[in-house]
C-alpha cells in the first residue's frame, strides 16, 4: 500500500483529519503507546464517555486512580480491509500524569499484530501510527513499518503540531491555509455591516431568525455556510466558531462567556432530589415574588457565598501540582456545615470539556432591537490548545466560577415548577487561562 491508496480508503470513510504518531520502541501492545502527559488528545480524537476507576491493593503504592474512554477504532490492513477493534480505549492516569492507548489489537482481524506485538516487531524504530477521524466519531487506523513506502512518503510530507503528542498530516488543507480562509471570511462578514438574523438549513435555504436570543450564533454560522441543523458545535475548517454579544465593541473584555451548563450528578441535588436541595439551600425570592424559592449567586473556589454560606470546592484535586488525585472526585458545592449540596464528577466534566475543539475563534457582535440585525466585530480572538487540567487550574485561580440560576415556583404546592440552570462561566479577559495560546487580531489587516 502507498499513501495515496491509504488516502482513498480514508476518503471512502469521509475522514476529515489525519493524525500521526512516530512510534517509539515502548509503543506496543504490552507497554501501551504513550499519548501525552495530559488530556489534550481528548480534544482531538473522538472518544466515548469517560469511566472513573479507583483500584487498590494491600500496598499503598499500588493505589491507582484512572479514567477510561472507549474508542470507535477500526484497523485498515495492507490490502484495504477494515475491521473494528472493539476493546480499543484511552486510559488516563492522572497521578503521573499519562494518557495511554490500550486494548487496540484484541478482537480485530485486521489489526497490525506483527508491528505492535513486542515479541515480534513491536519494538522496531521507525513505525508510524496513522489515525483518520470523521464526523461520525470513527477512527480509522493504520501502522506502517519503518522502511515502507507509506512511512517514507509521510516522512516527506508536511505536518502540523497539535496541542497533543499527535501531529496533523496536511492532506487536504494546511493549518495555515485554514486560518487564512477563516480570517478572510471573518473580514468579509465584518465589512458586510448590519446583517439580518438568519439560519442556514441543511437543504441550503435560509430562514429568518430575528427574535431568538441565539440568532447571533445562527447568523454567523449561516454566513460561514455552516448549517444550523448540523453538529452541536459549529466547525469551520477545524475551527470552533463562537460569537458573543457585547454592548459595544470596546466592551469585549468585560463580557462573560458561558463555557458549559452541566447538571450535577451527585450530592443532595441528585441523591435526594432538587426539591430537598432547594428546601435546604435555597431562599425565598428576593424580589418578593410569592411562593417562589431561588438558588443562585457566583460561586468561586473556597469563597463562601455571602447569601447562603455555600462554597465551591475541588474534591480529589491537588491545586499545587495540578493533578487529579481521586478519579471519583469532582467539583462540589459544600454548605457551611460541610454537607455536600451538589457535585459535578470529574469524569462527566471531562466528557463535556473534550467536546471543545483544539482551535476556537471568538467573534464579538452587537445587535439592534427586534427584529434583530447583527454587526460582527473585526477584533477576533484565536485560541488554540486546551485540556481539562487547564479548566481545573482556572477554577482554582477563581477565573472560572459556577453561576447557577435555579427557581422553583409554586414551591409550597405538591408539584413545584422547577427551572434548572447551572452555568460554568469565565470573564473574557481571563480566557487565556483555559487555552495554551491566545491571540487577538484585527481580521481586516491580518498578514
Amino acid at each position: 500500500m502507498n499513501l495515496n491508496q491509504l488516502f482513498q480508503v480514508f476518503k471512502s470513510k469521509e475522514v476529515k483529519r489525519i493524525y500521526i504518531k512516530k512510534l517509539s520502541p515502548n509503543d506496543n501492545s504490552k507497554n501501551q503507546p504513550y499519548f501525552g502527559g495530559d488530556l489534550a488528545v481528548l480534544n482531538i480524537l473522538p472518544a466515548g464517555d469517560l469511566i472513573a476507576e479507583q483500584t487498590s491493593s494491600n500496598k499503598p503504592s499500588r493505589t491507582s486512580t484512572r479514567f477510561k474512554a472507549p474508542l470507535d477504532l477500526k484497523w485498515i490492513n495492507d490490502v484495504g480491509q477494515i475491521s473494528t477493534a472493539p476493546y480499543a480505549q484511552l486510559i488516563f492516569y492522572p497521578q503521573y500524569p499519562e494518557m495511554r492507548f490500550s486494548g487496540f489489537l484484541r478482537g480485530s482481524a485486521t489489526a497490525p499484530s506483527l508491528l505492535m506485538d513486542p515479541n515480534k516487531r513491536g519494538r522496531e524504530e521507525g513505525r508510524i501510527l496513522i489515525l483518520g477521524t470523521n464526523n461520525d466519531g470513527e477512527i480509522f487506523a493504520y501502522v506502517s513499518e519503518a522502511n515502507s513506502l507509506v512511512s517514507r512518503e509521510i516522512s516527506a510530507s508536511s505536518t502540523t503540531k497539535t496541542d497533543s503528542i499527535l501531529e496533523e498530516l496536511d492532506w487536504i488543507n494546511k493549518a495555515e491555509e485554514s486560518q487564512i480562509i477563516l480570517l478572510e471570511n471573518l473580514k468579509r462578514i465584518h465589512q458586510s455591516g448590519w446583517i439580518d438574523g438568519k439560519r442556514l438549513l441543511s437543504d441550503g435555504t435560509y430562514v429568518a431568525c430575528n427574535k431568538n436570543p441565539n440568532c447571533g450564533g445562527y447568523t454567523m454560522e449561516a454566513e460561514l455556510g455552516v448549517s444550523a441543523n448540523g453538529y452541536a458545535e459549529p466547525d469551520f475548517m477545524g475551527w470552533e466558531v463562537k460569537q458573543y454579544g457585547v454592548k459595544n465593541f470596546g466592551s469585549s473584555l468585560s463580557h462573560v462567556i458561558t463555557l458549559m451548563t452541566p447538571e450535577p450528578d451527585g450530592g443532595i441535588y441528585t441523591e435526594n432530589g432538587i426539591i430537598e436541595f432547594m428546601t435546604k439551600f435555597g431562599y425565598p425570592d428576593r424580589k418578593g415574588r410569592l411562593n417562589r424559592q431561588n438558588f443562585g449567586g457566583v460561586f468561586k473556589y473556597q469563597k463562601p457565598s455571602a447569601l447562603t454560606g455555600i462554597r465551591l470546592e475541588l474534591i480529589g484535586y491537588d491545586t499545587i501540582n495540578n493533578k487529579i488525585t481521586d478519579s471519583s472526585g469532582g467539583i462540589a458545592l459544600v454548605s457551611k456545615d460541610d454537607e455536600i449540596a451538589a457535585t459535578w464528577s470529574y469524569s462527566k466534566l471531562i466528557d463535556h470539556w473534550k467536546r471543545k475543539h483544539a482551535k476556537t475563534v471568538y467573534i464579538p457582535s452587537v445587535r439592534t432591537d427586534k427584529p434583530y440585525k447583527y454587526h460582527f466585530g473585526k477584533d477576533i480572538t484565536l485560541c488554540t490548545g486546551t485540556d481539562f487540567m487547564a479548566f481545573l487550574k482556572a477554577i482554582s485561580l477563581g477565573s472560572i466560577y459556577l453561576d447557577p440560576a435555579i427557581k422553583a415556583e409554586e414551591f409550597s404546592s405538591s408539584s413545584p415548577i422547577v427551572k434548572k440552570r447551572n452555568q460554568m462561566r469565565i470573564s473574557f479577559k481571563n480566557i487565556k487561562d483555559i487555552y495554551h495560546h491566545t491571540e487577538t487580531i484585527d481580521c481586516t489587516i491580518f498578514k
